[in-house]
């Protein structure tokens, strides 16, 4: 298995290197995940051209003429106006009104995050070739297998950063967003998009603009962007997207002319134009009714969840059964869709690096205070605050057990980890010393290193307790001999503590040479992947070295993620200063070995 996927990733890794040079000629924009019922196949469009040549001038979106306003006499009556001949302002004076040059945003830095909310320095990509990035990006498998990975991988992404030479600002935010969309995190990609002025949208940044706008169930997002793209674009989900708008805004008398065309121009048919018709008819002043039928759908995509999602309509569980994992982030992050409906979701997204702890916890206190919820999740919101304020240990103890064996799939049991990190917190040393192994690794989920280390005397020496906190020790101040290691748990886990523990720099020299055989963990494999991470690394690039080593980790769980990848990655995020990414990476190895 860790030979496959060494060999997956330098194979990644190679086909990425041979396609960078051709990207500039042939960067088509994401597949569509738009119904095959929009009319023909239409030809993806190109991506605007990097800054080296000039971009296409965008237009400015026209407004009504201005008048001079007439003044009244003295005796109140106006005077018959005079026909006079106004000039129609150009583009240019049209704009300073809409956007004044000191609101408008650079396309040599975008993104919603800047270093004073958390998000990397803005040279975090360093001097990395962009068209490398965007083809990894473009050909990453996501959901990644790691929670805190997708953390870190998510934070790079919607940071404020430089755009790298030789691309265009929106383009790159464009293939940052489609990477966020696939990794189930539908609100960042969203903020990513709508980080650049509407003026500087290219097709690409437009295309994966409307995706972004399904995947939060948020029609009205694509509103600003629906004229420009009419006229320069050949995607036909923006007629139907006009329609809609012109009903968002209260105008339904000029949204109906514009379904009669899309339907005589078969854009659209079946549920995906009643979708359409749907948010028509929740517009101001219209009196349609819509109803919808899932009965002859077989397949979910994008614009049938946003659409119906945005207008109250439940997607059956079937169709969710039919795309991806990332929809469950979706649905985790959705307002819209009902709590009794996003708790399951939720849990799985929160193990996914989708939600917090908080956010779980909230939801769940939501649940909790809700009426008429189903007696399960009324039971576990119970279990919750039993957790949390029990009249005593062992009630708060029992609960803790009860939310934890609730858990059906091993997703399931990581999730419950998360959801408990801070009622297990509250459980002093003393008092939970049976469930030590489990309550300290349910505070580790959450980041909550320092608090854990309180149990260091607590947790018995080789257990899986005991491994989690050496690795998550935020002083590091704690070198493992070999022997400690050697006599750790199964084969398996021995493997993912070694690297961890080497990755590191928590072993000596002798002890990692001496391990790397005994354990079998090919920690000096050289091929295309590692050589990209070591120059990376070397360059202090971490947003780079957070993607190669997603790169390295595309498997369904950590059973398929390799023990010297492991190491590698551990050892490439320490050296660039993500070393509490590191550490909690490698606690979640063992957590979910």
């Amino acid at each position: 298995m860790a030979i496959s996927r060494v060999k997956a990733a330098a194979a990644a890794l190679t086909a990425a290197t041979l396609a960078a040079a051709a990207v500039a000629q042939n960067n088509k924009s994401p597949e569509s995940l738009l119904p095959p019922g929009f009319g023909e196949p239409v030809a993806q469009p190109t991506a605007a051209p990097p800054p080296s040549a000039p971009p296409p001038a965008a237009g400015a979106p026209v407004s009504a003429a201005q008048q001079t306003p007439i003044g009244l006499p003295d005796n109140g009556i106006a005077p018959a106006p005079t026909p006079i001949a106004i000039p129609s302002p150009d583009a240019a004076t049209l704009a300073q009104y809409e956007m004044p040059a000191f609101a408008r945003r650079s396309l040599a830095l975008v993104g919603p995050t800047g270093t004073a909310e958390g998000g990397f320095a803005r040279n975090a990509w360093g001097n990395a070739d962009g068209r490398f990035l965007e083809v990894l990006m473009r050909r990453l498998s996501a959901p990644l297998p790691s929670r805190w990975l997708s953390i870190a991988l998510r934070r790079a992404l919607v940071s404020q950063v430089d755009t790298p030479y030789g691309l265009n600002g929106a383009d790159f935010a464009a293939e940052r967003a489609w990477l966020l969309l696939r990794m189930g995190e539908s609100v960042s990609a969203r903020a990513l998009v709508q980080s650049v002025d509407i003026r500087n949208a290219t097709p690409k940044l437009r295309d994966v603009w409307m995706q972004a706008a399904l995947a939060t169930a948020d029609p009205g997002a694509l509103c600003p962007l629906t004229d420009a793209a009419l006229r320069n674009d050949n995607q036909p989900g923006w007629m139907l997207a006009q329609a809609m708008c012109a009903a968002l805004v209260g105008e339904p008398g000029a949204a109906q002319p514009l379904i009669a065309q899309a339907r005589r121009a078969r854009v659209a048919s079946g549920i995906d134009l009643r979708l359409a018709q749907k948010v028509i008819g929740a517009g101001a002043d219209s009196r349609e009714a819509i109803t919808i039928e899932w009965g002859p759908v077989v397949q979910l995509n994008a614009w049938r969840f946003g659409l119906a999602t945005a207008t109250g309509i439940a997607v059956p569980d079937s169709l969710y059964e039919t795309v991806g994992p990332q929809v469950t982030g979706w649905r985790a992050l959705t307002p819209a869709i009902p709590l009794a409906d996003r708790a399951a979701p939720a849990e799985r997204a929160a193990a996914m690096g989708v939600l917090s702890n908080l956010a779980l916890v909230d939801l769940y206190g939501a649940i909790d205070a809700a009426d008429d919820m189903p007696a399960a999740l009324s039971a576990t919101a119970s279990d919750l605050r039993s957790a949390y304020a029990g009249a005593d240990v062992p009630t708060r103890l029992g609960a803790l057990r009860q939310l934890w064996e609730g858990a059906t799939t091993r997703q399931g049991e990581y999730a419950r980890l998360i959801l408990t990190a801070r009622a297990a917190a509250r459980v002093r040393p003393g008092d939970g010393k049976s469930e030590a192994d489990r309550i300290v690794a349910a505070m580790l989920s959450a980041g909550m290193d320092r608090t854990a280390m309180r149990w260091r005397d607590t947790v018995a020496q080789g257990s899986d307790g005991w491994a989690m906190l050496m690795l998550a020790d935020p002083d590091g101040a704690t070198r493992l001999g070999y022997g400690q290691v050697s006599g750790y748990a199964s084969a398996r886990k021995q493997q993912l503590f070694f690297a961890g523990l080497a990755g590191l720099g928590r072993l000596s020299p002798g002890d990692i040479e001496r391990g790397a055989q005994e354990f079998n963990v090919t920690i000096g494999a050289d091929n295309p992947w590692t050589r990209a991470l070591d120059r990376a690394t070397r360059d202090r690039q971490p947003a780079t070295v957070l993607l190669l080593a997603a790169i390295g980790m595309q498997t369904g769980d950590w059973r398929g993620v390799p023990p010297d990848m492991l190491y590698r990655i551990i050892t490439a995020l320490r050296v660039v200063g993500l070393g509490g990414e590191a550490r909690m990476i490698a606690v979640e190895a063992l957590t979910r070995a």
